[in-house]
């Protein structure tokens, strides 16, 4: 269960307000929002459940259950990404007419997501169903192969070399400034440290790297 810090529908009304003011809102697009909300918010329901986040729950009755604030920005994030990816790929089999409300849509979302926390999400990288991020702003996130439990913070970039993105492995955290580019593979339970940079190099698993490729240093984590 999802308690809300708001309403439930004055999340929907928030969303379509912040949306017209940027960009309009057609009533093919409202239609999207109203049809797709209730999914999205099982999602964001199993997704926030696994994050060990204090701001991401709440105990109520003794028990703990998934807190959706939509005026955390880090949380509104997730779900207008979440939004947009949905609407994107729920409209794939759909009439041509029905595609291109939902593509511009998904795009409207993307950029309210940018402008909301200045991250680069965009919904056509498949993030994993459980994913993480603190203060992401000016992270841009490429075509890779990302785990459960990725979580990144601000300034991060994982990006292509030559057309190769790497490939992230569950429970990997990147630290602030951290840059993972091209033929990578990064071991389940790694740390990125604050301004690594890597390219071309395969990470262990449970490994805390610092430095930059190709001279990196790796630890082994020791707290796992």
């Amino acid at each position: 269960m999802i308690i809300y810090r708001i309403p439930k529908e004055d999340i929907l009304s928030l969303l379509e307000r912040q949306l017209s003011n940027f960009y309009g809102v057609s009533t093919n697009e409202s239609e999207l929002l109203h049809i797709h909300f209730d999914a999205v918010l099982e999602k964001i329901d199993w997704n926030f459940s696994h994050n060990p986040n204090k701001y991401y729950s709440k105990i109520l009755d003794g028990e703990k259950h998934t807190f959706f604030d939509p005026f955390h920005s880090c949380q509104w994030t997730i779900f207008l990404y979440t939004m947009a990816r949905h609407v994107f790929l729920s409209s794939k089999n759909q009439s041509p007419e029905l595609q291109v409300s939902a593509r511009l849509l998904s795009d409207k979302l993307y950029g309210l997501s940018k402008v909301v926390s200045g991250a680069d999400l965009y919904y056509e990288i498949e993030l994993p169903d459980i994913f993480m991020c603190d203060h992401p702003v000016g992270t841009v996130l490429g075509r890779a192969t990302y785990g459960d439990y990725f979580n990144f913070s601000q300034g991060c970039t994982v990006g292509n070399n030559h057309g190769i993105f790497p490939v992230i492995h569950d429970h990997v955290t990147l630290l602030s400034n951290a840059k993972i580019l091209g033929n990578c593979t990064i071991g389940s339970f790694s740390i990125i440290s604050a301004n690594t940079y890597i390219k071309d190099q395969d990470i262990p698993e449970k490994s805390l790297v610092f430095g930059s490729s190709p001279n990196l240093i790796i630890k082994r984590r020791k707290d796992i």
